[in-house]
């Protein structure tokens, strides 16, 4: 099963199910990103502990893996807002859409690319290089959510 092809409600139904653990769509998803990131330069920070929080998680969204833009605060996950002038700032905290996101079992798998500080409207802003397509390698993905997009 094609996993990217499941909708977030799929996803957590299957998850519920018990058709897929949470520990087991989050390596799958992080296989992906390393087969599809570097023609999209989406991502700025990997959550290198997101295997491991996977395999604790509980709550309504059993699991569900998310990527947050990256200008959400993320508790001990770099936070750069795309612009080099916060390249290594980790956050003592977690915005509260965060903290409800991790009450609920969701999973950050990572931090999206964005235009610098969301300044911006194609996504070639970032401090980290511009944020490609998925469907035409050719064209932006439009927006100041770039990389989420």
């Amino acid at each position: 099963m094609r996993l990217e092809r499941l909708t977030a409600l799929e996803l957590v139904e299957e998850l519920k199910a018990g058709s897929f653990k949470a520990d087991e769509v989050v390596e799958y998803f992080l296989e992906r990103i390393e087969r599809v990131e570097p023609k999209l330069n989406s991502l700025i920070t990997l959550n290198e502990k997101a295997v491991e929080e996977a395999k604790h998680v509980k709550g309504e969204l059993a699991g569900l893996p998310i990527i947050v833009k990256d200008n959400i605060s993320t508790k001990g996950l770099r936070t750069t807002c795309g612009s080099r002038i916060l390249e290594n700032y980790i956050p003592p905290y977690d915005a509260e859409v965060i903290v409800k996101l991790k009450r609920a079992g969701a999973v950050i798998l990572a931090k999206a690319n964005m235009d610098e500080f969301a300044m911006g409207s194609s996504g070639e802003n970032s401090a980290f290089g511009p944020t490609r397509n998925p469907w035409d390698l050719e064209r932006v993905p439009g927006g100041s959510s770039s990389g989420s997009a």
